[in-house]
């Protein structure tokens, strides 16, 4: 508890500078402050890559992976420090691979990899009483690290598919025959809202042909959540 509340004072007391996507940028008369401030959203930023990739979260993981990587380029390392920079990048490196290829098992042992890679960089610069380890839970109350489009789009498939059209006509073929319109047909429709879906997933069907109707889907609310985020992304899809 008391790590909480220290993460989160700190992630308040960051808000300011880092709000919005601002960024630090580093010249070559930077202060110690300063780089201390960026070291912070690097921590911060640590903390979601591991829990991203734990949970198989690829597109968050590689989001963070990308801001770690672009905070880390505004730290210009000195002729004396390219070897640890080199390392890192191989760590980096290897890091990426583990997200494209989608490797759990890899992740974790390339994450170990960059974490020692840091400790050994702080030793080295003289800061050897800062330590990093694997995150052991979130401070981040606030933000899902699971793939919730990935769920909303299996979960929807399992309750829907029966009927429905989901995602892919030409791999889908619903079991029974009826009127139903495909996910993309009613994410187009100019009626269709958030709290239109969750109305709907709560409720029974409309009536599909006599004495024929779907009934409520058993879903709690983070199902329905997940279906919702997946539908809100197949919609936004279309106004690309």
């Amino acid at each position: 508890m008391k790590f909480r509340t220290l993460m989160v004072a700190a992630i308040v007391a960051m808000l300011p500078q880092f709000n919005a996507g601002a960024q630090v940028n580093l010249s070559a008369g930077s202060t110690s402050s300063q780089l201390s401030d960026l070291m912070i959203a690097i921590q911060f930023q640590h903390i979601k890559l591991w829990l991203a990739g734990k949970l198989g979260n690829w597109d968050l993981a590689n989001y963070e992976l990308r801001q770690i990587q672009a905070s880390l380029q505004k730290a210009t390392p000195t002729p004396s420090e390219g070897l640890r920079s080199s390392q890192t990048t191989e760590q980096l490196q290897a890091l990426d691979r583990a997200i494209q290829q989608k490797d759990g098992a890899a992740f974790a042992k390339a994450y170990s990899d960059l974490t020692n890679g840091c400790n050994a960089c702080h030793r080295a610069s003289g800061y050897s009483s800062i330590t990093i380890q694997v995150p052991v839970n979130s401070p981040f109350s606030d933000q899902l690290f699971a793939d919730q489009i990935a769920q909303g789009r299996a979960l929807a498939r399992g309750t829907c598919g029966l009927c429905h059209i989901v995602s892919d006509a030409s791999r889908e073929t619903p079991a029974f025959r009826v009127p139903a319109p495909s996910f993309s047909e009613i994410a187009s429709r100019p009626s269709f809202s958030a709290n239109y879906l969750r109305e709907l997933l709560t409720s029974n069907h409309r009536r599909v042909g006599p004495n024929q109707a779907m009934l409520k889907p058993k879903l709690v609310e983070y199902q329905i959540d997940a279906i919702v985020a997946f539908f809100e992304t197949v919609q936004a899809d279309q106004a690309r």
